[in-house]
Protein backbone atom coordinates (compact mmCIF):
# COMPACT_ATOMS: atom_id res chain seq x y z
CA UNK A 1 0.00 0.00 0.00
CA UNK A 2 1.47 3.35 -1.03
CA UNK A 3 1.24 6.11 1.55
CA UNK A 4 2.93 8.78 -0.49
CA UNK A 5 6.08 9.85 -2.17
CA UNK A 6 9.18 11.64 -1.03
CA UNK A 7 11.73 13.59 -2.98
CA UNK A 8 15.25 14.07 -1.65
CA UNK A 9 17.01 16.78 -3.61
CA UNK A 10 20.68 17.76 -3.41
CA UNK A 11 21.32 21.09 -5.12
CA UNK A 12 24.93 22.04 -5.85
CA UNK A 13 26.62 25.13 -7.24
CA UNK A 14 24.06 27.41 -5.56
CA UNK A 15 24.64 31.13 -5.04
CA UNK A 16 25.87 31.43 -1.43
CA UNK A 17 24.02 34.71 -0.83
CA UNK A 18 20.69 33.11 -1.77
CA UNK A 19 21.34 30.23 0.63
CA UNK A 20 21.51 32.82 3.45
CA UNK A 21 18.39 34.70 2.31
CA UNK A 22 15.25 33.60 4.18
CA UNK A 23 13.04 35.55 1.76
CA UNK A 24 14.52 33.68 -1.23
CA UNK A 25 13.94 30.35 0.52
CA UNK A 26 10.39 31.34 1.48
CA UNK A 27 9.68 32.22 -2.18
CA UNK A 28 10.95 28.78 -3.21
CA UNK A 29 8.68 27.12 -0.64
CA UNK A 30 5.71 29.20 -1.80
CA UNK A 31 6.23 28.11 -5.38
CA UNK A 32 6.32 24.44 -4.32
CA UNK A 33 3.17 24.92 -2.23
CA UNK A 34 1.24 26.45 -5.13
CA UNK A 35 2.65 24.11 -7.78
CA UNK A 36 1.87 20.94 -5.81
CA UNK A 37 -1.40 22.27 -4.33
CA UNK A 38 -0.20 21.74 -0.77
CA UNK A 39 -1.98 22.85 2.40
CA UNK A 40 0.19 24.62 4.98
CA UNK A 41 -0.47 23.90 8.66
CA UNK A 42 0.71 26.67 11.00
CA UNK A 43 3.58 29.03 10.32
CA UNK A 44 6.77 28.06 8.48
CA UNK A 45 9.77 27.85 10.78
CA UNK A 46 13.19 29.27 9.85
CA UNK A 47 16.39 28.96 11.82
CA UNK A 48 19.25 31.18 10.69
CA UNK A 49 22.67 29.96 11.79
CA UNK A 50 25.53 32.37 12.57
CA UNK A 51 28.09 33.03 9.83
CA UNK A 52 29.20 31.19 7.83
CA UNK A 53 26.15 28.96 8.33
CA UNK A 54 22.96 28.82 6.37
CA UNK A 55 19.31 28.34 7.13
CA UNK A 56 17.11 25.42 8.08
CA UNK A 57 13.46 25.75 7.10
CA UNK A 58 10.39 23.64 7.77
CA UNK A 59 6.83 23.97 6.59
CA UNK A 60 4.38 21.52 8.09
CA UNK A 61 1.80 20.41 5.56
CA UNK A 62 -1.52 18.60 5.81
CA UNK A 63 0.17 16.27 3.30
CA UNK A 64 3.35 15.96 5.41
CA UNK A 65 6.32 18.37 5.20
CA UNK A 66 8.69 20.51 3.16
CA UNK A 67 12.21 21.12 4.52
CA UNK A 68 15.48 22.69 3.44
CA UNK A 69 18.96 22.88 4.93
CA UNK A 70 21.43 25.25 3.28
CA UNK A 71 25.21 25.31 3.39
CA UNK A 72 26.36 28.57 1.77
CA UNK A 73 30.00 27.78 2.51
CA UNK A 74 29.63 24.80 0.13
CA UNK A 75 27.05 26.27 -2.30
CA UNK A 76 24.78 23.36 -1.33
CA UNK A 77 21.14 22.90 -0.32
CA UNK A 78 19.35 19.73 0.79
CA UNK A 79 15.61 19.80 0.09
CA UNK A 80 13.02 17.26 1.22
CA UNK A 81 9.41 17.13 0.03
CA UNK A 82 7.10 14.43 1.38
CA UNK A 83 3.52 14.14 0.17
CA UNK A 84 1.05 11.52 1.37
CA UNK A 85 -0.75 11.70 -1.99
CA UNK A 86 0.96 11.03 -5.30
CA UNK A 87 1.79 14.11 -7.33
CA UNK A 88 3.59 14.82 -10.59
CA UNK A 89 7.32 15.41 -10.18
CA UNK A 90 8.10 19.14 -10.17
CA UNK A 91 10.92 20.45 -12.34
CA UNK A 92 13.31 20.65 -9.41
CA UNK A 93 16.23 21.57 -11.64
CA UNK A 94 14.50 24.66 -13.06
CA UNK A 95 13.02 25.74 -9.71
CA UNK A 96 16.29 25.48 -7.83
CA UNK A 97 18.25 27.13 -10.63
CA UNK A 98 15.82 30.06 -10.64
CA UNK A 99 15.52 30.49 -6.86
CA UNK A 100 18.96 29.43 -5.64
CA UNK A 101 21.16 29.65 -8.73
CA UNK A 102 21.77 25.87 -8.54
CA UNK A 103 24.09 24.55 -11.25
CA UNK A 104 23.01 20.93 -10.72
CA UNK A 105 20.49 18.83 -8.83
CA UNK A 106 20.43 15.20 -7.85
CA UNK A 107 16.84 14.06 -7.25
CA UNK A 108 15.87 10.80 -5.59
CA UNK A 109 12.23 9.80 -5.46
CA UNK A 110 11.03 7.31 -2.89
CA UNK A 111 7.65 5.60 -2.87
CA UNK A 112 6.57 5.39 0.75
CA UNK A 113 4.23 2.75 2.06
CA UNK A 114 3.43 -0.41 3.90
CA UNK A 115 4.95 -3.67 2.79
CA UNK A 116 3.38 -7.00 3.62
Amino acid sequence: MTTGQEWLVDASGCAPERLKDAAALAALFEEFIVLLDLKVVGQPQWHVFPEPGGITGLTLLAESHLTIHTFPEHGFAALNVYCCRTRARPDFEALLARHLGAASCHVRELKRGVTA
